[in-house]
This record gives structure tokens, C-alpha cells and sequence, in this order.
């Protein structure tokens, strides 16, 4: 947070109190400049009071002092003055006499006044040195937590022509302001990518998640650039954000005819870690999963409608009916994404294709240090009258060393323990893929 504010300052020592500033304030990143004499102008001290008012903080300040408390009778009230000795479970009151007096269910309390130390909202206090007296324009900035930012993308699917998809791409920066003080007019700058921060000694607040600054701007839409070795997002226009509030604005204008591929996949097992040594139980990773998952893969380059540096968030999809409703058909997380890569997305698993892994035969020999495993792999598709594209992915995690002797189509090799075998099934058919691996080592 950055922010411009005018302030009457005499000549040698003054006292600054700049009250409504966020809760959630990091205090070692505060800092004040005269804009109007920076070389003439010091800050002697600065520090940050957030011990604010409230009435078991008031009462605890007025122990061993007198007090009055007001307690209803009947139709009236009741007032008991005396030394207030106590404020755990109800109100403790020593009188004159010496006698002691609980008073539960009061109605009110009299204080003499409010107590020093005490602050009604967060403050920020400097002890500012200058050297002569003149209004002075100060820049104040920090940072702090309760702040947050991501980004929505809401895309519409459609399907122009059989094997073909196309997207319609909206995206929407969500803000979440929670760090107790609220900002008017403010100028909003996002930063997307991993930014490190050092882990103090002391629970931190959250970080920040954007910088502010309140001043004018033209309006505008989001421009991005390249910042160090980051993406920086700056609103072209005022924004206002209410404490406790969350804003939604637009990250770019909507792209259409975004080009997208859907892709089947069928992992029968789940992937296995590693372990270190060859896994010889035979009966280890063969059990059987039958869905198929769907996957959307949108190629991020200006050739495809896109092209622009995607910050992470939530991207959902949905696809039109046919009475013109939009219906949810999935939602994912990506992360960022620059220009010229490729977002895979998840959107879930097909209804009506199905598959089943099964393991043949095992075989192993210990002496010459090999096993041989013989896996059969059936999809079917119970589409009526629909051709679809799968790929039946196959984790090879018993060993690194590992060779695929026999095999009923061919496949590829995407990394040194996964192959993947395309089939294509028509309408109420079934592919079978079998193959036979063989460890050593």
C-alpha cells in the first residue's frame, strides 16, 4: 500500500497520528517521506498502535479505581459505586465499608474517562523532525495482510464440428480485502508468480497480494508487462475496496473462438511411487480403475485467440443446451501460464466410456533378477452413435529398467516410467490393448 497525504508540520519536533490504517499492518515495513522537503524532513520514531478500545480492555485499565455500575430493578436502575477489584465472571466492587459486592447482568458502566494507550481504530504514530514549518506532502507506505487475489476464468464450450472444440474465455480478477481498513479511489496493481518471502521468527501476517496506490487514473481495463521476473497487472482506473469485501473486475475482454482439444484418458492404475528397489509382489498396483478422465488442453498462443500471460486460478467450463442455457460441465486449477504454453485442464470423467485393467500373467525369477508381466487393457464406449479418441496411460513403476517385449499396437513414450497407447473406438465398440513388459536389474 502506497498513499500521498498532506500534513501541517511546524518547525523542529511533531507528533503524527494517521489513524485508519489496515489491522493487519506489517509494522517493519512502514515508511514515511516528505514529498514537499525529503531532505530537510527525518522521521525520528514510528511505531504502530493497535491496542484498540473495548469494554473488557476499558474496565481492565480501571482496577483498584472507582467506578459506577448501573444494574435494572424492577422498573428501574439501579446505581453501585465502588473500587473495582475484579472483572473475571461478573463485576467485583469493593465498598467504603470494605464490604465486596458481584454484580452480574449490569446495564452499563461509568468511567471517569478513557484511559491513555487505548485507540479507537489501528494508528500509525510518527515522531517527524522538520525544519521549517510548511504543508507538507508525505508518502506513506506498507504493507499487509488480509489481502488476497486470484483469477476466475469462466470459459464456453462448444463443439463447431464433429473432433473439433472451441472456447469462448472470460476472466475475472477477484479480490478479497480483509485486513481492516478500507480504500477509496485506490490505484491497484497486481503481481502474478512466485514471489519469495522470508519467514520471520514471529507468525507473519498473511502476505500481500497486491500493492495500492490512492491516487487518479484513467479508466481502463487491466494493462500487463513483464516486471523483473514477474507479470505486473495495473488497473487503469480508480478502485475502491471496502473492508471486509470481495470485488470482482474484469482481467481481459473476453476472447471467442478460442481453439481447444478434448482429450480421454484412461490411467487403469494409479501412479506408484518409487520406492528404491524393484517391487516383486505381484500383486502390488493391480487394481483396476474404471473411469475415464477428461481432459481440455488450450494451446496459450495469439495464433490461437489467446496468448497472454495467465495468471493461476480457477477455470471453469460450461457448454451451451440446447434451449441456450449454460450448463457446468467442470472446474480445475491452473497455474501461471505464460504466452506460448499449453493449459491442460481436468474437467472430470466421461459417463459413457468405461475401461478395466487387468494383469494376465506374472512371472518372475530372482536369481537372473527379472519379471515378466502380461497386462490387458479394455475401453469400451457406449456412445450410440459417437467415435472417440482415448489414450490408455500405463504407469511402469516396478523398475527403472523396464522393456515392452510384446505389444498389440504401438505407443509413446512421454517419460522414462509412463507409455501411452491411442486407440480410437466407434459407437458401442471396445478396444483392447495387451502388452507384455519385462523388468531387469
Amino acid at each position: 500500500m502506497r498513499e500521498d497525504r498532506k500534513f501541517d508540520l511546524k518547525a523542529g519536533r511533531n507528533l503524527l497520528r494517521v489513524p485508519d490504517v489496515p489491522a493487519l499492518i506489517d509494522p517493519t515495513t512502514v515508511s514515511f517521506a516528505s514529498v514537499t522537503d525529503p531532505k530537510a524532513t527525518r522521521v525520528v520514531e514510528q511505531s504502530f498502535e493497535f491496542d484498540l478500545t473495548s469494554p473488557q480492555k476499558l474496565l481492565s485499565r480501571y482496577l483498584d479505581r472507582e467506578v459506577t455500575v448501573e444494574q435494572a430493578r424492577g422498573t428501574g436502575v439501579e446505581s453501585i459505586t465502588g473500587t473495582l477489584v475484579s472483572t473475571q465472571g461478573g463485576i467485583t466492587l469493593k465498598a467504603p465499608d470494605g464490604s465486596v459486592r458481584i454484580v452480574n447482568g449490569h446495564t452499563g458502566v461509568k468511567l471517569p474517562s478513557l484511559p491513555g494507550g487505548l485507540f479507537s481504530k489501528p494508528t500509525l504514530v510518527w515522531d517527524i523532525e522538520a525544519a521549517s514549518t510548511a504543508t507538507h506532502t508525505a508518502r506513506i507506505a506498507y504493507q499487509t495482510g488480509g489481502m488476497t487475489w486470484w483469477t476466475d476464468y469462466n470459459l464456453t464450450y462448444s463443439e463447431p464440428s464433429p473432433g473439433s472444440c472451441r472456447l469462448d474465455v472470460g476472466a475475472w480478477v477477484t479480490i478479497v480485502n480483509q485486513s481492516g481498513a478500507s480504500f477509496e479511489n485506490a490505484k491497484l496493481k497486481l503481481v502474478a508468480g512466485e514471489v519469495q518471502r522470508a519467514q520471520p521468527r514471529y507468525a507473519p501476517a498473511p502476505a500481500p497480494a497486491m500493492a495500492m496506490r490512492a491516487q487518479e487514473a484513467k479508466a481502463d481495463g487491466f494493462a500487463e508487462k513483464a516486471f523483473f521476473e514477474y507479470h505486473l497487472y495495473t488497473l487503469g482506473r480508480p478502485a475502491s475496496l471496502a473492508n471486509n469485501s470481495t470485488k470482482q473486475i474484469e482481467m481481459f475482454p473476453p476472447a471467442v473462438g478460442v481453439g481447444c482439444e478434448k482429450k480421454l484418458v484412461y490411467a487403469g492404475q494409479a501412479a506408484m511411487p518409487f520406492y528404491g528397489s524393484p517391487m516383486t509382489d505381484r500383486n502390488f498396483g493391480v487394481q483396476s480403475n474404471r473411469k475415464v478422465d477428461v481432459y481440455l488442453r488450450i494451446p496459450n498462443a495469439k495464433a490461437n485467440g489467446l496468448g497472454l500471460p495467465l495468471p493461476a486460478g480457477k477455470l471453469r467450463v460450461a457448454k451451451r443446451d440446447d434451449d441456450g442455457s449454460l450448463e457446468f460441465i467442470g472446474e480445475d486449477l491452473i497455474d501461471h501460464t505464460p504466452r506460448d504454453e499449453t493449459v491442460q485442464v481436468k474437467l472430470g470423467s466421461a459417463f459413457d466410456v468405461v475401461g478395466e485393467r487387468r494383469q494376465l500373467d506374472y512371472r518372475i525369477d530372482s536369481a537372473a533378477k527379472w519379471i515378466e508381466e502380461d497386462i490387458e487393457i479394455r475401453v469400451r464406449n457406449q456412445k450410440p452413435d459417437e467415435t472417440v479418441n482415448v489414450i490408455v496411460k500405463e504407469n511402469l513403476y516396478r523398475w527403472t529398467n523396464w522393456t515392452i517385449i510384446r505389444k498389440s499396437g504401438e505407443f509413446e513414450k512421454p517419460d522414462a516410467r509412463t507409455v501411452h497407447f491411442p486407440v480410437r473406438i466407434a459407437p458401442k465398440g471396445e478396444a483392447v490393448v495387451r502388452y507384455t513388459v519385462r523388468y531387469t536389474w
